[in-house]
């Protein structure tokens, strides 16, 4: 076997050798495509395939439309088959989009997100189809609680009973649900979304009440027991009030401060109380009422008020008039039978007799006016108190210097805020937090003295660390004002001594040079030889030129006299 496979690779060499480099570049060509045609297929069959998000076409295009946006503002990725079928990637993003377009109402009528009921067998039984009918219930129950943000997990029971023949034999349908909180979600305590969960569930299952639905945590807690959470509803309604007062105290105060701050300054206004009595319960007031009608409304135009107004308007009357004039009869009875009227008023007959009856009503109306109104919340009573410090002065003597106490302290006035000024501050912060004397408001401003006691303790070491310094470089602007003349005295003194040093030498310079003179003079005439070199010769014609430039500029040669000894010196 291994002669064989020797042999083949000798024949594969021989003929690569062959071959030109043409035929050996196609080959590799074919052989890299069938590897990356390899790769792609391999890739292509195990890529997990796309799941229907609804089972039947969407034939409406604007239902299909309202759709796509939806799930692209939501960033689920989809793709339209054949005969506008959608199509989503796995079973957690069908479960996620469903959820989304049931609680949107976008599912489009005569659709079905149900796939388990497409079972194309004729056997199946009903009990089969009731169990699939509940297993579909909880399985897109499950799915609709999980896609939301706050659940990791749930594990969800929904019993559905037989239908009994009278309804007090029926028994009612339950729902035991847990949920698994992500780390960080506040669902175990917030009511709203329990609420929504315990809605979803009964509103996807019918004949489904809300007592007969059970949620609970990992922990086995129920989590929907409404009933039980009146304190603590009550107990964050209450919290809630709270806040709402102190949200409104803290602006009222921030107004009232920033407006006696810019007048005061922040040091003699540093503290604001604010008390604001609220009523957060709500009330309901019907009110009717009756007003006069107005005939002729008022003209803007005169300077009186010529409005026509009436009480009421004749809605209906009625007159009624009697009158009776003739003689009175008094019957007796029977003919031939003695009558019973009594003889007073046998005396009466045959007089003459006169009555007039009159009677009128009217009915009149009135303008009538029901009104309905709801108060809540309500402020009840607010109450404001601020206490603003007076000025304080330092006293000065006649010099215009602080006057110093024995101790080292300033000596200082305090000024009172006069009382008219007090009454303009209380009114500025009537009219800023709406002052209303029948509400019970109360306003106090006073002026109390702040203590102060530290402040002018820094304020006495500060006068006291400074009049230090002034006295410090008072001191030293001294010093150096005497040393400054010491060195000016001394610098005189020095250029005299100098000067007079530079006449001595010079003098003694002359006198020499005097000499020098002589005794050439005398050698001269002596006609004494003396053999002279000839920088000896330079050195006598130099001095020559020196003594006439001397003779003749004697300043000049004083000041470079000066310098070459400035210079050796």
């Amino acid at each position: 076997m291994n002669e064989w496979f020797r042999k083949i690779g000798e024949r594969l060499k021989a003929v690569w050798g062959k071959w030109t480099l043409v035929q050996k570049l196609i080959l590799t060509g074919i052989v890299v495509a069938a590897i990356v045609a390899v790769f792609v297929f391999v890739r292509v069959s195990s890529a997990p395939s796309m799941v229907k998000l609804i089972s039947t076409p969407i034939r409406n295009e604007d239902e299909l439309r309202l759709i796509t946006s939806r799930l692209d503002s939501e960033g689920i990725p989809f793709e339209v088959g054949e005969n506008n079928v959608l199509y989503v990637k796995d079973e957690k993003t069908r479960a996620r989009a469903n959820a989304i377009l049931i609680r949107e109402d976008l599912i489009p009528k005569g659709t079905d997100p149900w796939a388990v009921f497409a079972i194309d067998r004729f056997t199946v039984t009903d009990f089969e189809r009731d169990v699939n009918l509940r297993k579909s219930i909880i399985q897109e129950v499950t799915r609709h609680i999980e896609s939301l943000g706050d659940v990791d997990k749930a594990n969800v029971i929904i019993e559905l009973p037989a239908k009994e023949l009278f309804e007090a034999d029926q028994k009612p349908v339950t729902a035991s649900i847990i949920i698994y909180p992500k780390p960080g979600s506040d669902i175990t305590t917030n009511r709203k979304k329990l609420e929504g969960i315990q809605k979803v569930i009964q509103f996807a299952v019918a004949g489904l009440k809300p007592e007969s639905i059970v949620i609970a945590d990992q922990n086995g807690v129920v989590l929907n027991d409404f009933a039980g959470l009146e304190d603590f509803d009550r107990l964050e309604r209450t919290k809630r009030e709270q806040q709402l007062i102190q949200r409104l105290e803290t602006q009222y105060r921030a107004a009232v401060l920033k407006a006696l701050q810019q007048i005061y300054t922040e040091d003699r206004v540093r503290d604001l109380n604010l008390k604001i009595a609220m009523d957060m319960s709500k009330k309901s007031i019907a009110t009717r009422e009756f007003f006069p009608f107005i005939e002729q409304p008022d003209d803007p135009n005169t300077p009186f008020y010529d409005a026509k107004v009436s009480p009421s308007v004749t809605r209906s009357s009625s007159q009624t008039n009697y009158e009776y004039q003739g003689t009175g009869f008094n019957p007796e009875g029977p003919a031939g039978v003695e009558g019973q009227t009594s003889p007073a008023y046998k005396d009466m007959q045959n007089m003459v007799g006169t009555a007039k009856q009159t009677q009128a009503i009217t009915n009149n109306e009135i303008n009538e006016r029901n009104i309905q109104e709801d108060y809540s919340p309500g402020i009840d009573r607010l109450s404001v108190s601020v206490n603003i410090d007076g000025i304080w002065k330092w006293k000065y003597d006649d010099k215009g210097n602080p006057v110093v106490k024995p101790d080292g302290s300033i000596e200082r006035e305090y000024l009172a805020i006069p009382a008219e000024e007090l009454k303009s501050a209380e009114k500025l912060i009537q009219d800023a937090i709406g002052y209303q004397r029948a509400r019970g408001d109360s306003v106090t401003v006073q002026n109390i003295r702040f203590d102060r006691t530290a402040q002018f303790k820094e304020e006495d070491g500060a006068f006291a660390r400074q009049q230090q310094v002034n006295v410090i470089i008072l001191s030293s602007l001294i010093g150096v004002a005497i040393i400054m003349i010491a060195f000016i005295i001394f610098r005189v003194i020095q250029r005299n001594l100098e000067r007079r040093r530079r006449m001595s030498e010079e003098k003694r310079a002359l006198e020499q040079q005097m000499l020098r003179e002589n005794a050439i003079r005398q050698a001269e005439e002596s006609t004494i030889e003396v053999s002279k070199s000839v920088e000896e010769r330079k050195r006598l014609e130099l001095q020559e030129h020196a003594i006439n430039m001397a003779k003749d500029h004697p300043e000049d040669v004083a000041q470079l006299i000066r310098t070459w000894i400035r210079e050796e010196g």
